[in-house]
């Protein structure tokens, strides 16, 4: 049974940097799609990076430029990087990872909180 457990979430100024970590235990087959996705109060969850085994990396636009998304295959641990934190960052973040095709097992996270503010 795979459980992904996300950490590194907190408080943080405007402006400021945060890393979230995310460990797998157990394995996760290399081809899987590793993501965040974060939820703010009142809105639906989203996509804000991704990674496949290839390392080929997509992010959402609000965070382009900004966040940078890194994967250890030999660790089963994926991380985010954000930078330059604004207001609107603010949300739980969540670590996915899924087949990229569709098959086989999806996995999430608890989620982290993230909160910028001053």
């Amino acid at each position: 049974q795979v459980q992904l457990v996300e950490s590194g979430g907190g408080l943080v100024q405007p402006g400021g940097s945060l890393r979230l970590s995310c460990a797998a235990s157990g394995r996760i087959p290399n081809i899987y799609v590793m993501g965040w996705y974060r939820q703010a109060p009142g809105k639906q969850r989203e996509l804000v990076a991704a990674i496949d085994s290839d390392g080929y990396m997509n992010y959402a636009d609000p965070v382009k430029g900004r966040f940078t998304i890194s994967r250890d295959s030999a660790r089963n641990t994926v991380y985010l990087q954000m930078n330059s934190l604004l207001p609107e960052d603010t949300a739980v973040y969540y670590c996915n990872a899924k087949h990229p095709y569709g098959g086989g097992s999806e996995y999430w996270g608890r989620g982290t909180q993230v909160t910028v503010s001053s």
